[in-house]
């Protein structure tokens, strides 16, 4: 335990820290955890291994600890240096009878206790029992006197029953909504770009026929041109015979004459 707690200081003064996890560091009591962390307010150790509380620090500001999964049986008394301690799991232990728990009625602060998988729990109106021993006390293994979940509103119980993901899911439920909002968002500008798409589409179509059609009309013009050229030539090739003619008769009379 005294190397995971050199480690988990990352060079800090002992003063300075306000939290420490020292989970699964295998000890059966504490050792390496001095009075000098006074700053401390929040401490796990969930499944060291510990068989009691022996050597268990002057914690002034502790707030929260975490002992669940060891095999502590008693001692609860030794936590007395730590008389702001408001949550206490002892959840996974050795804890058999009420008389085990007496020590608890003095803290004055504490609102929550886990004693989840202990013996303890076991006894003949356990609930209405521990809840008669300790006054403070508001919730018992996650639920208060009257049966009711902790509430996630209740202080740091926001943190510890997952409130923030709540407002997770609350936010993603929003961010979906805000999403759909997008989508249609986008589907309207994709058909107001269709439709102008389109209507360029149709405009473009409008003014080739208006193009071919104006070919069309030149190509008829010209058409009527050559034919009124054609007939033209007809006529005076028709006009020059009459007039061949009109020439032989004036020859042939001045040849009479």
């Amino acid at each position: 335990m005294e190397k995971r707690i050199e480690l988990e200081k990352r060079g800090k003064n002992p003063g300075e820290i306000t939290e420490f996890v020292l989970d699964n560091c295998r000890s059966t009591n504490i050792v390496g955890l001095t009075d000098e962390f006074v700053a401390l307010n929040s401490l796990s150790l969930i499944n060291v291994g510990l068989t009691s509380l022996k050597g268990f620090p002057k914690l002034p500001n502790l707030k929260k600890l975490e002992l669940s999964d060891n095999r502590i049986s008693g001692g609860l008394s030794l936590l007395s240096t730590s008389p702001k301690l408001t949550h206490l799991n002892l959840s996974g232990n050795k804890i058999k009878d009420l008389d085990t728990l007496q020590p608890l009625k003095e803290f004055k602060n504490l609102k929550s206790l886990d004693l989840f998988n202990n013996e303890a729990t076991c006894m003949d109106n356990y609930r209405e029992k521990v809840f008669s021993l300790i006054p403070s006390l508001q919730y018992l293994d996650g639920f208060d006197v009257n049966d009711r979940e902790v509430d996630d509103s209740e202080g740091e119980d926001d943190e510890v029953n997952g409130n923030d993901d709540c407002d997770g899911d609350a936010n993603e439920d929003d961010s979906d909504e805000v999403s759909d909002e997008d989508d249609d968002d986008d589907l309207d500008e994709e058909v107001v770009a269709l439709d102008s798409v389109y209507k360029d589409y149709v405009d473009d179509d409008s003014d080739e026929e208006d193009y071919i059609g104006g070919e069309e009309e030149e190509d008829a013009e010209e058409n009527d041109d050559d034919l009124d050229e054609e007939d033209g030539q007809e006529e005076d090739e028709a006009a020059s015979p009459a007039r061949g003619k009109k020439r032989k008769h004036e020859d042939g009379g001045e040849v009479g004459n």
